[in-house]
């Protein structure tokens, strides 16, 4: 090995060897011997260094090309394995896929896809002229104020239409259920009442199999015309007599449907630990106005 690998091999050995274990905190000493270090590595590896801003193209952007070179010892140090390579190919690599990437954020308007529509890179900081001719950053200028209280607010209001949709499609199950509870008690009836003057034995099951498949097509019909009721109703506040209009139901009956599915959704809400936040909010009382 050269007299340059072997000094590069024993400040990363140094490096190393100050870096503190897992859980502990390094020491003064060991920081001041790391940077001596590092100091060493670089200064070893600098004419290599302009070498490689040279070939990539660099030299107009120089600062900015030492210190991502910088970064590329820097990791390349941490993840160095003696076992498996030199030092010196290792770190070649790194500064290789550092500046690569340096020229392509920097050059990207050399691209045959960035010239075909006239393309041109503007550093976010450089400054410009506001409309008020006042010195402002090129940041400044495409930062959205509102973006953060859009974003709130379309989140809010994407929330409330799932949970909208979620406690209606609770109340329209509730209905559901409740009739069909009813369907059954009523098969069941007339069932008993056949087997009393029979001598076979009746046998009840829980299913909707023994309910009859017309009824069973107008409990969904029902249900259905009642889910947009209370949609238009309690939802989109449609007037009464715009739902009167539409549906051909008298203004006393959508009132009817709509104060009974309030009450049951509220219940439900307040059973349901999904709709907790909703309950929360309806039970804080409503901020009184001030009287001046």
């Amino acid at each position: 090995m050269s007299k340059t690998t072997i000094a590069l091999e024993a400040a990363v050995a140094t490096v190393k060897a100050n870096l503190p274990a897992d859980g502990q905190t390094q020491t003064a000493r060991q920081r001041a011997a790391v940077d001596k270090a590092f100091a060493r590595i670089l200064t070893l590896i600098a004419p290599r260094i302009r070498h490689f801003i040279r070939q990539y193209g660099l030299v107009g952007h120089w600062e900015d090309a030492e210190q991502v070179c910088s970064i590329a010892v820097h990791r390349a140090i941490e993840a160095y394995d003696p076992e498996k390579a030199q030092f010196t190919t290792f770190v070649n690599w790194q500064i290789r896929g550092e500046l690569q990437s340096l020229r392509f954020r920097l050059m990207t308007d050399q691209r045959p896809s960035a010239r075909k529509v006239e393309a041109t890179t503007v550093s976010l900081d450089a400054i410009g002229a506001g409309e008020d001719g006042e010195e402002i950053s090129a940041i400044s200028l495409i930062e959205d104020e509102e973006a953060l209280d859009r974003t709130e607010a379309g989140a809010s209001a994407y929330l409330a239409a799932a949970a909208t949709v979620t406690l209606i499609d609770g109340y329209i199950e509730h209905l559901r259920t409740v009739a069909l509870d009813r369907m059954r008690r009523q098969v069941r009836t007339k069932r008993v009442a056949r087997a009393a003057g029979s001598s076979r034995q009746s046998v009840w099951r829980a299913d909707n199999s023994c309910l009859d498949p017309v009824e069973l097509d107008e409990l969904e019909m029902r249900l259905s015309h009642n889910r947009e009721v209370v949609e238009r109703r309690l939802f989109d506040i449609a007037t009464l007599d715009t739902l009167e209009g539409d549906m051909g139901v008298n203004k006393e009956r959508v009132r009817q449907i709509a104060k009974r599915a309030a009450k049951t959704m509220a219940e439900l809400a307040a059973q349901d630990p999904r709709f907790a936040i909703m309950v929360d909010h309806r039970d804080v009382p409503p901020a009184q106005p001030t009287l001046h």
